[in-house]
């Protein structure tokens, strides 16, 4: 077991694993650490506990020590800071005429390098956009190209629910989304009504989705010959989440009806053979 603490360096960014050493550290202290970055000062959103070694990808760096008020004004300054480096290098991006959008600007806490993300259609030479910066801000300089689902996690935003998008707010990491998923939850595959202000599918997709395949698996599709209470039928609808089925009877003098899922066997047909169904469905 290793003994870690979590410390996320944005409010809606990722947390990460740092060894607490011998400081007295709690839920909400700031903390300065090493990072890819450099020197960064960040809140701790959860205090000191064991984990199993296996969850600690690569070499654990430690905390170098307590944030100060020094650090603390400092972060605040850059916050402040990185506005108006964002305009200038709008102003710069401009005179270059690239094709490119800035999203985010970061000073690291000394101001050793200063970060500006974007996003762009394809690769962009911006090596005199980097010369021209390092002219104005007198430090080391990094452009990082980032996807569409990165911005709208750092922009923030309401999302067609009316709620705060998840990526700012409490998705950490992005998972794979698909249409199959779509698909296999009924909704309607207009474009415009599964994906997400970024383009993309919405990631909220995913959060059904297991519960979904197992519906699915037990349900008959629509074509399958089921066995009811009034004989042999052919499903005409089928819905997995109700766990109801509209069966049409064979016998022809019987109208088409609603049965629960439990009260039908699957016979044949259909899209796939189901498994079979829980007691308690």
């Amino acid at each position: 077991m290793t003994k870690v603490i979590s410390v996320r360096f944005k409010p809606s960014g990722k947390a990460y694993y740092f060894a607490p050493g011998s400081l007295e550290i709690r839920k909400g202290d700031y903390v300065v650490v090493e990072t890819a970055r450099g020197s960064e000062c960040g809140e701790v959103v959860e205090g000191p506990r064991d984990i199993p070694d296996s969850s600690v990808v690569g070499q654990l760096k430690s905390v170098l020590r307590m944030a100060d008020s020094m650090d603390l004004r400092q972060m605040k300054q850059n916050r402040a800071d990185e506005e108006k480096a964002f305009r200038i290098c709008e102003d710069r991006i401009a005179r270059h005429g690239l094709d490119m959008k800035l999203v985010e600007v970061e000073y690291n806490l000394d101001r050793s390098k200063i970060l500006f993300y974007f996003t762009a259609d394809g690769r962009v030479d911006f090596r005199e956009l980097v010369k021209d910066l390092a002219g104005v801000f007198h430090t080391r300089i990094e452009l990082r190209q980032i996807g569409v689902r990165d911005e709208s996690k750092m922009l923030g935003g309401i999302g067609i629910c009316g709620q705060p998008f998840c990526c700012s707010r409490f998705l950490k990491d992005f998972q794979p989304v698909s249409i199959k998923m779509a698909k296999e939850q009924g909704l309607s595959l207009n474009p415009a009504k599964i994906s997400g202000c970024c383009g993309r599918l919405m990631c909220c997709l995913s959060y059904e989705q297991k519960a979904y395949e197992y519906l699915n698996s037990i349900t008959p599709q629509v074509g399958s010959v089921v066995s009811t209470p009034d004989g042999l039928g052919v499903v005409m609808e089928a819905n997995p989440v109700g766990g109801t089925l509209k069966v049409r009877s064979e016998v022809e003098s019987l109208p088409p009806r609603y049965y629960k899922r439990s009260e039908c066997t699957y016979v044949r047909g259909g899209k796939r053979a189901p498994r079979t169904p829980d007691p308690e469905d």
